[in-house]
C-alpha cells in the first residue's frame, strides 16, 4: 500500500536504513550535507523525506514531526509498507545530570514515558521500551567512550514543569528528556523492526544552558557520525 495516508513516496523509494530527525528543516539539511544524489521522495504536510547514498550504500533521511504519536505514525508506515528495517532517531534532548553538557551525545538505552504507548498494546502490562540490541551494541562499539549511554524520558508535555519528576528520574540514572524515542521503540517492537535513538543535548533542564534554534539545526555532526557508523556495523 503505497503511497500511504501520510507518505507520498512510491514503492522502493526508501532505503532499508533511515535517519529520522524531528524537524523537516533538519532532515533537508542532513540530506544535503550527508547524502550523495539526495532525492526528495515525500513531502506530505511538509514532512520531507530523502533518499540517496553514503559510501555507496543507500540511506534515507525523513522527519518525524514532534511527539510520540507523530513518530509512531511515520515509523509504522515506513516499516510496514516501505520495507524500512532500521530507523535511528537523530534528535535533540534536554540534559538532566549536571555533568552532562550542551553538545554532548546521548544513546538512549531505554525510554521511560507517561504516554500510553507503553501500556496500550498488552492490557495490564507496562512494556519495557528499549532499542534494538544489535543497533545499541553497534553504537557502543562505534562510539568508544565518547557518548553517554542510559535511559531517557519520552514525554508528551514540552511546557509542563515537573521538577520533582525530573529530580526523581535523575536519581534513577535518567540522562535526558525528549519526545519521540518511546514511540519509535514501541513501533519497532510491534513491527518486528529495529530502532535506536541517538541524541544531542540541546539544553539543560537544571543549568538552563541552551542552544539557539539555529544551532539546533546545525550542531549534529557527532551524532550523525555515530549514527552512520552504527548502521555500517
Amino acid at each position: 500500500m503505497t503511497p500511504t495516508p501520510h507518505i507520498s513516496a512510491g514503492s522502493g523509494e526508501f532505503a532499508p536504513d533511515m535517519l529520522m530527525p524531528g524537524d523537516p528543516k533538519r532532515a533537508a539539511r542532513i540530506a544535503a550535507d550527508l547524502l550523495t544524489d539526495a532525492t526528495l521522495v515525500t513531502d506530505v504536510r511538509g514532512i520531507s523525506g530523502f533518499t540517496g547514498t553514503i559510501g555507496g550504500r543507500p540511506l534515507s533521511v525523513m522527519a518525524s514531526g514532534m511527539g510520540n504519536p507523530s513518530i509512531s505514525i511515520y515509523a509504522t508506515e515506513l516499516y510496514r509498507f516501505y520495507g524500512v528495517r532500521r530507523i535511528i532517531r537523530v534528535g535533540t534532548c534536554g540534559g538532566i545530570p549536571e555533568d552532562l553538557a550542551v553538545g554532548d551525545v546521548v544513546v538512549a538505552s531505554a525510554a521511560h514515558t507517561e504516554s500510553t504507548t507503553g501500556t496500550v498494546r498488552v492490557p495490564g502490562v507496562s512494556l519495557s521500551l528499549a532499542p534494538s540490541p544489535h543497533l545499541l551494541r553497534s553504537a557502543l562499539t562505534a562510539s568508544g567512550a565518547d557518548v553517554r549511554v542510559g535511559p531517557v524520558l519520552s514525554t508528551d508535555f514540552f511546557y509542563l514543569t515537573r521538577p520533582g519528576v525530573v529530580d526523581a528520574l535523575g536519581e534513577l540514572g535518567t540522562l535526558a528528556i525528549e519526545m519521540e524515542a518511546a514511540g519509535l521503540y514501541a513501533t519497532a517492537m510491534a513491527e518486528g523492526a529495529e530502532a535506536l535513538a541517538i541524541l544531542t543535548v540541546s539544553d539543560h533542564v537544571k543549568t538552563r544552558a541552551a542552544m539557539s534554534s539555529d544551532e539546533r539545526e546545525r550542531r549534529y555532526e557527532r551524532m550523525l557520525d555515530l549514527a552512520v557508523k552504527t548502521l555500517s556495523l
